[in-house]
């Protein structure tokens, strides 16, 4: 049953700047494109707690005894949370050659030949998270760090500054909310496990049970389930289902638990019932209620490791081992020193969480009052980042289950007191300003509440919700889908989403844009094609024609060659849309409602891809029948040049609608802007031409005088910051002269003498300098 932990997870590559996401092998994960040799090369895996990192670095370390990597002749992996502990000071020598691996002979000479090629030497720091606290990461201030004793920290912070070790590779895992990019000034690559699809959740699931009797009736009972499944997509939140599910399907039970909390209250009760007795009950009760207190404390100092000698008692100990909630280790022993110090270690995160959350519910010292503190959406007053971050989700939903059985049987509290720690939360909750929360706290008080399964606060946040519902850039995973369309089904309200940038899944996508009561929503360009298009393929054309009527586009801007390949796509899908559409409801015609509304259109691409995704764009132009706005004007210039104008000028008859037309900074000289001019009077409503700050001279300003006075809508020309001359601008002033309908021509040039230019601004007023 371990094997089906190290499935192939999906890994993505990202940029902190938002750049384009794709898929990894995990042969390609050490391929740096213009990677120096001889420098230390950094890689952060970016995932989740539970998503499969630790997995994944055990892999490649398995992958490279097995010949792969062969880059490297040394590989060292180190867990973090147990090396971490402030107290404790090694030499890289130490590190590598005494806690790692202890070479029988010779480990003089080997530790000289890794010095020597450090290019061949991989150092894998497992949950780098455990390495830092608010406080800044300290500098490596020894002069000798291969040889003198510091703490880990310090000797982390001497091989990322290139000052140990220099041309080796480090390889660090991290939760994507923890700031590593503060403490790594330049990463080499950024690399995020993004955890299961939906058939892999199948497959882990199939896997697990494979062989037994009731494999089927496991992932069907599974699947029933809707928000577990969702969860499943974290495999370590997979694992905890699968076991629950056997347990339950071993009982003879036909239903799963409803909520995170309730899973987890089952796994814990399932771990130390069936073992327990009349006399150890009582001591059990008390083990637990002191391994909770750690589990919270720890959490604090963000730490899930401590010294086996610290712990309160040796019961204790024994009861966290002995069900499993703790894991020992051996700390790395100095080579002078032949004692062996041993550790504990959560057996897992949510493990942590789940008790830290219990602690805040046994604990007698905590009030009802003070309970809220420890939630995640406070409004005001900003709150240090909570690194149990699904305690707030537990105890709202421990909070609700203080009656039940299994509850009870893990304390001896009594169910009055409990209910006094409840009342201050639905309290707190009515009073919550919930349409003023940012996307990420309103999500974190969705999951709360739906842990705690009361209908009257599911009711109290659904109608309270805005119509407007932004989570643009925050990333949205399987669960918070789920909860967030659960909720928006109690409301009778129409509401409108924005999940840009959301990694939303398609599976994800097709539950909230399939909701009545969503109107209208925003999305990814390419996610949405590829919905559509899996519409079409299972002939849901119900869903597709309702969701095609719901997306919208305006505004769009295109930043990459993705996103004019995605709007190519779209274009494409609508010719497609006509035939499905007609095929369900008759229709002979169909306009896809976002294609038909787009106002107003940005093309941003820079100067690498400018004129190449211009000229693609430029053969799609004419399916947008409302455009009126189309912007060319870009920080980083797109530089469409001669060739660009040449070949939007071949379009003009077909833009009807288009009111501004901004083609400043593009590199446009006179060729272009002849091409231009011929066929400018083409746009009918056109009522602002920019072509500001690009290359025209006084042939390209003769063309446009030329065509000025047969250009009836324009209002507003802007050619400032060209390399007009007082010709140029005499024979545009003569030709204003003919077009009263135009309201303002700005022509600053720094080629056009000013005492011209203030001679003709005299003559006509509308000449703005």
């Amino acid at each position: 049953k371990n094997s089906e932990k190290a499935m192939e997870k999906e890994l993505v590559t990202c940029s902190l700047r938002g750049k384009e996401k794709a898929a990894l092998k995990r042969s390609q994960i050490f391929q740096i494109p213009g990677g120096k040799d001889l420098e230390t090369k950094v890689i952060v895996v970016l995932g989740k707690a539970g998503m499969g990192k630790s997995v994944l670095v055990q892999k490649i370390c398995q992958d490279w005894s097995n010949g792969e990597f062969s880059q490297f002749e040394f590989v060292f992996w180190f867990d973090c949370k147990q090396i971490s502990f402030p107290e404790k000071k090694y030499s890289l020598k130490d590190l590598l050659l005494e806690f790692f691996v202890k070479p029988q002979e010779g480990s003089e000479e080997i530790f000289e030949y890794i010095l020597q090629n450090p290019a061949k030497v991989l150092l894998v720091f497992d949950g780098f998270e455990g390495l830092h606290d608010h406080e800044n990461f300290p500098r490596c201030s020894t002069s000798q760090p291969e040889k003198d004793l510091c703490s880990i920290k310090e000797l982390l912070s001497g091989l990322i500054q290139k000052k140990t070790l220099n041309g080796c590779t480090l390889l660090l895992t991290a939760r994507p909310k923890d700031k590593v990019y503060q403490y790594v000034s330049k990463l080499d690559k950024t690399i995020e496990i993004v955890g299961f699809s939906p058939q892999q959740r199948e497959l882990y699931i199939t896997k697990y049970f494979g062989g037994l009797p009731y494999c089927d009736n496991a992932l069907k009972l599974i699947k029933e389930c809707d928000y577990l499944f969702s969860y499943c997509y974290s495999p370590v939140m997979c694992r905890f289902v699968c076991f629950l599910c056997e347990t339950v399907l071993e009982m003879g039970n036909e239903s799963l638990p409803s909520t995170l909390t309730t899973v987890f209250l089952k796994f814990v009760q399932q771990k130390i019932i069936p073992m327990q007795t009349d006399v150890t009950t009582m001591q059990n009760q008390e083990s637990l209620a002191t391994l909770a207190r750690i589990a919270w404390y720890l959490g604090e100092k963000h730490q899930s490791a401590m010294k086996s000698d610290d712990l309160p008692s040796k019961e204790v100990k024994e009861f966290a081992l002995k069900y499993g909630f703790f894991l020992p280790f051996a700390f790395p022993r100095h080579s002078d020193s032949g004692e062996e110090e041993f550790g504990s270690t959560f057996s897992d995160f949510v493990i942590q969480n789940f008790l830290g959350a219990l602690h805040l519910m046994l604990a007698e010292d905590i009030k009802g009052k003070s309970l809220t503190k420890y939630l995640s959406f406070p409004s005001k007053k900003k709150k240090p980042y909570n690194w149990l971050d699904l305690v707030p989700r537990f105890l709202a939903g421990l909070l609700f289950l203080q009656d039940d059985s299994y509850f009870c049987s893990l304390s001896n509290k009594d169910v009055k007191q409990s209910t006094k720690k409840q009342k201050p939360l639905v309290k707190y909750i009515r009073r919550l300003q919930i349409n003023e929360l940012c996307p990420e706290r309103l999500l974190e008080l969705l999951h709360c509440i739906y842990e705690t399964q009361s209908s009257y606060l599911l009711q109290h946040v659904a109608l309270r919700l805005k119509p407007d519902l932004s989570f643009l850039g925050v990333v949205l995973t399987p669960p918070d889908v789920h909860v967030l369309c659960s909720i928006l089904k109690r409301s009778r309200k129409e509401f409108f989403l924005d999940l840009q940038n959301s990694s939303i899944d398609m599976q994800g996508l097709k539950d909230l844009v399939g909701l009545k009561n969503v109107a209208s929503f925003r999305a990814s360009l390419s996610d949405t094609v590829r919905l559509w298009k899996s519409l079409e393929q299972t002939k849901d054309y119900e869903l597709l024609r309702a969701s095609t009527e719901k997306f919208v586009l305006d505004p769009f801007k295109a930043k990459t060659m993705k996103d004019i390949s995605d709007l190519s796509d779209l274009v494409k899908m609508q010719e497609k849309m006509i035939n499905c559409v007609q095929d369900a409801s008759g229709c002979s015609s169909y306009e896809i409602p976002a294609i038909k509304n787009l106002r107003k259109l940005e093309f941003a691409l820079g100067p690498v891809c400018g004129l190449q995704g211009f000229l693609k764009l430029v053969k799609i132009l004419a399916a947008f029948p409302s455009l009126q706005h189309l912007d060319l004007d870009a920080l980083s210039e797109n530089g469409i040049g001669d060739e660009g104008a040449k070949s939007l000028s071949e379009v003009f008859p077909t833009l009807t609608s288009l009111e501004t037309l901004n083609l400043s900074q593009n590199k446009i000289t006179d060729v272009g802007a002849e091409k231009l001019a011929t066929a400018l009077p083409s746009l009918s409503s056109l009522k602002t031409l920019s072509l500001y700050n690009n290359s025209i001279c006084d042939f390209g300003a003769e063309n446009l005088a030329k065509v000025l006075p047969a250009m009836a809508s324009l209002r507003v020309l802007d050619v400032q910051y060209n390399k007009i001359t007082g010709v140029g601008a005499q024979q545009l002033t003569d030709s204003l002269r003919k077009c009263p309908h135009i309201k303002n021509l700005v022509m600053w040039n720094p080629t056009i003498p000013y005492g011209v230019l203030e001679h003709l601004q005299q003559l006509d007023s509308r000449i703005s300098v």
